[in-house]
């Protein structure tokens, strides 16, 4: 939700059309696809990271400076992907620094992806604790108790995002995930009355047009070019776009083509955006679940 080169090679439409949502339907093929490579790394990251290293060998600095320096240098790992060297400075921050919200935010993240959920909802909670109105620590402690089974818990807490801005399609989105959980007709239900709250000019309104039925996936996809601006811009929405698409497949139960959209969002190299993040978590769900039926079959 919120550059360069991306991924979208020739690839795609063999990888996908391979995949059938029953054996007589054919699944429609990805259309007005171009042809570029994956994400390059951010240089200017980079080059800060660099420059926080050689700050954080001063003798001088004191335990607040070092703490935001961590901090900063987390973030940038975390931008580029680098999750293990991000998670190592947001804990010296945590250590250094323990009132700074922000930190718990990011580790929440990380736990959640590491499916150490308990812990992540504790650090959501340290968040909101030290920032009542930290409305980020609402969306990813809504995502974590998603990932949780937790849909009732993650309703509410995406309800509680949605109200700081209803006009924002990709809360709404979050929302009909949660409540899709629940019950899909009430979900639907609820999608189309936030979405007459939204600016249908807005590309993520076609995401919302997607789930309530209003708009083909043939039609969407088309679609995915129009008013970028450069290739930054048209990586971060090929990088949402697969991943919604994912789970809508996914919740029909075709899970071999929810992950070809899993896997071509993490091909966009858009390491900073939730999709992207949780991509790679659903990948690891999916495979989870196709281990456990296998077994299951042995067993039997």
């Amino acid at each position: 939700m919120q550059l360069k080169k991306l991924l979208l090679g020739a690839f795609l439409g063999l990888s996908l059309a391979a995949c059938q949502s029953t054996p007589e339907k054919q699944d429609l093929p990805v259309v007005n696809v171009a042809f570029t490579t994956p994400l390059e790394s951010n240089a200017r990251s980079e080059l800060a990271i660099a420059r926080y290293s050689e700050l954080l060998y001063r003798a001088n600095l004191t335990n607040e400076q070092k703490a935001q320096l961590y901090y900063d240098r987390g973030v940038l790992f975390d931008s580029l992907g680098m999750q293990t060297l991000a998670w190592i400075d947001f804990n010296r921050t945590i250590k250094l620094k323990p009132d700074l919200p922000e930190v718990y935010n990011f580790l929440g993240i990380h736990l959640t992806l590491r499916q150490q959920y308990t812990k992540a909802y504790e650090m959501f909670d340290s968040v909101l604790d030290l920032k009542p109105k930290h409305e980020y620590a609402y969306l990813n402690r809504g995502i974590a108790l998603y990932y949780g089974d937790r849909a009732q818990l993650a309703k509410s807490d995406f309800t509680t995002f949605l109200e700081y801005a209803p006009d924002d399609a990709y809360r709404v989105v979050w929302l009909y995930l949660a409540e899709q959980a629940i019950s899909k007709p009430e979900a639907v239900k609820h999608l189309k009355q936030h979405a007459k709250k939204l600016n249908s000019d807005n590309w993520a309104y076609q995401l919302v047009s997607l789930y309530s039925g209003e708009l083909s996936e043939e039609d969407f996809l088309a679609g995915l070019d129009k008013n970028v601006g450069n290739q930054q811009q048209y990586a971060e929405r090929l990088c949402e776009a697969y991943f919604y698409l994912a789970k809508q497949y996914q919740y029909a139960g075709n899970n071999l083509r929810a992950a070809e959209y899993f896997k071509l969002a993490l091909a966009t190299n858009v390491h900073e955006f939730v999709e992207y993040k949780y991509a790679r978590l659903e990948l690891q769900v999916l495979q989870n679940e196709a281990m456990a039926l296998e077994a299951a079959k042995i067993v039997h």
